[in-house]
């Protein structure tokens, strides 16, 4: 790709966001009821590739087993509040009273001051096995060694190890180095990690036996990243590094290695867009935060948002759609923003561009987007 000059001695290559693309409608339409949505990572099946953002305000026990029921993946935060408290609910039921940012922000970095459980980590992954879904949870790539023993005995179904940004192998003159590639071959659950955005972090990442791994640095309606350490990672252009990454990773182990979206997925466009890029799936968070059921009551934020020393990170409201989880994910939609029934909408670009299968999708032509959008 042709690089564009910034100053004499320094050029950058030209990036693409999913807003900045479109799909391009091929020769034929097809019935949308012909239109298979299905998904499946490792030995685990799902009829929506759709997986829930590993934030408080996204997914909690409860509705990742809704997710779950509805044909996606839910992906708690081991980490989070639901490893702190023992009811949760009504502290966070709090927020939803509250009108100012700041105030918000204070009350969570009490909620998060709490130690962390482990027996409450157990108990929630028990939790969510109850409810008869499949069950992935998110560990920081800091904490997932010390973690190592309770995540065996929780017996997780999917491990995500998720960070802003992560290498095969951190380097810490402080502490013990974390090699990836070691760690994730001793397990017997399968992993997904992330986040990367380039070619070369990415096929670093597949090489150490993950299962999946997913893009994006900070992309959400949250982010900050790109004011606050200047790191920015546009979508369209990271999932096609990435999906370049996985061809070479296959050709040399015969490995698929699951491509995972995660980042500004607001609408079922957006999905469409990002699988069209070249992602198996994508993670959703400030779709499924404006829920009416969503755990946040309409506030979103990351657990980096409320760091004590550099927060990356805003604490946002989102507008009410009056609509509960299950309305976001399968409809009816409640107006003409692709916010609501994102699996609709996935359905509905796949029969108008042809294609019958979220692989076959992958192979969908792309247009750049002029400024008469």
């Amino acid at each position: 790709m042709a690089e564009v000059e910034i100053g004499r001695g320094k050029s950058g290559r030209r990036a693409f966001g999913l807003h900045d693309v479109g799909l391009a409608p091929t020769r034929r339409t097809r019935d949308a009821a012909d239109v298979d949505l299905s998904w499946q990572v490792d030995a685990y099946q799902f009829d929506l590739p759709i997986l829930g953002a590993a934030m408080d305000s996204v997914m909690s026990p409860t509705t990742a087993g809704v997710l779950g029921e509805a044909g996606g993946l839910g992906v708690v935060d081991l980490e989070g509040i639901w490893s702190r408290h023992a009811d949760p609910a009504p502290l966070l039921a709090e927020l939803a009273d509250l009108d100012d940012a700041d105030e918000v922000r204070s009350r969570l970095r009490d909620l998060y001051d709490a130690p962390f459980d482990p027996d409450l980590l157990v108990q929630r992954v028990a939790d969510m096995q109850a409810a008869g879904v499949t069950v992935a949870g998110a560990v920081s790539p800091r904490r997932v060694a010390e973690l190592a023993s309770v995540l065996v005995n929780a017996e997780l179904d999917l491990l995500v190890i998720l960070g802003s940004v992560i290498s095969a192998e951190h380097v810490s003159s402080r502490t013990e180095p974390l090699n990836l590639k070691s760690f994730v071959r001793e397990l017997e659950t399968p992993v997904l990690v992330g986040g990367c955005s380039s070619y070369q972090h990415a096929l670093h990442l597949m090489r150490t036996g993950a299962a999946g791994v997913l893009v994006g640095v900070d992309g959400g309606a949250t982010a900050t990243a790109g004011s606050v350490i200047g790191v920015a990672s546009p979508m369209a252009t990271a999932v096609a590094d990435v999906r370049a990454a996985r061809m070479r990773h296959l050709d040399e182990s015969g490995v698929y290695v699951h491509v995972i979206a995660n980042g500004g997925i607001r609408s079922g466009g957006d999905i469409a867009k990002a699988v069209a890029c070249g992602a198996d799936a994508v993670m959703v968070g400030a779709s499924f935060a404006a829920a009416s059921d969503a755990p946040g009551g309409s506030w979103h934020w990351a657990r980096t948002s409320v760091h004590a020393e550099l927060p990356q990170g805003d604490v946002v409201r989102l507008p009410d759609t009056g609509a509960d989880l299950a309305t976001v994910i399968s409809g009816p939609a409640v107006d003409g923003s692709g916010a609501t029934n994102l699996a609709g909408a996935l359905r509905q670009a796949m029969a108008t561009t042809g294609y019958s299968t979220v692989k076959e999708l992958q192979k969908a032509d792309l247009v750049v987007l002029g400024g008469d959008r």
